[in-house]
């Protein structure tokens, strides 16, 4: 399961590393350090809905191909670690977390406004009882909120876009590097609330990108990440060149 995959990378990194918090269910959700320890610093997030946990082994390839000298960075592989065992062991289409509530719908930015949210727990779409209820957010709030990165990253499945703008805000100059990396499109998308990215760019005033990674072609759940090997030096290609 890619949980234990991931647990064991943890152990055996010798980076800097720490637990940002816990899951519904217990599990811990790891992150890892790269990169410069002062400056400019990212977020990355991967395997926000479960059945897209292949991200998980992406973000250990960004690891291994490192990022550019002047940019540090936290890589948080598996943010929804009771979901990918659902999605691992039961149901492979399923996205949310542990009590059937969508990461990606749980953030203070908009929420609940989604043309497709609903209050419903179940596989996807369920916003939850309030922002931040599930304890995998509310890790991942507080820890953006120690970091304060410069920009953010959450990398998902699959359509080989790029969104960079949350209601009339964001900056498309960072889309535009992560499409010369990986030859997606960046696209404005509506009807959409509640995320990652919409919380970064509404919030805390920074650019934000969500990726999502693969052909459209590509079937859920993506098993191998040779498919998505387009994004496999998307973080090191961006942090080169942002800013200079």
């Amino acid at each position: 399961m890619i949980y234990g995959e991931i647990a064991r990378f943890y152990g055996d990194y010798s980076g800097k590393k720490c637990v940002i918090g816990y899951s519904v269910c217990g599990r811990a959700i790891f992150a890892m350090h790269v990169g410069a320890d002062v400056g400019r610093q990212f977020v990355a997030v991967y395997a926000v809905h479960a059945r897209e946990w292949i991200t998980a082994r992406l973000a250990l390839e960004h690891i291994a191909r490192g990022i550019g000298k002047n940019f540090g960075g936290w890589v948080i592989p598996l943010l929804n670690p009771d979901g990918a065992e659902i999605a691992q062991a039961e149901d492979p289409l399923w996205k949310a977390n542990g009590r059937g509530v969508d990461l990606n719908c749980n953030f203070d930015a908009r929420w609940g406004t989604g043309t497709r949210n609903t209050r419903r727990r179940g596989a996807e779409n369920c916003i939850g009882d309030y922002p931040f209820s599930e304890p995998e957010t509310l890790a991942l709030k507080n820890f953006t909120l120690k970091i304060m990165p410069c920009v953010t990253f959450a990398f998902h499945t699959k359509g080989g876009e790029i969104y960079w703008e949350f209601c009339g805000r964001g900056e498309k100059r960072g889309a535009e590097l992560l499409a010369a990396a990986t030859g997606y499109v960046p696209k404005v998308i509506t009807g959409s609330a509640g995320g990652y990215k919409d919380w970064c760019i509404e919030r805390l005033n920074i650019p934000a990108y969500t990726i999502e990674c693969g052909a459209d072609s590509l079937v859920h759940p993506i098993k191998n990440v040779r498919d998505i090997r387009e994004c496999f030096g998307a973080l090191r290609y961006f942090t080169e060149r942002y800013g200079n």
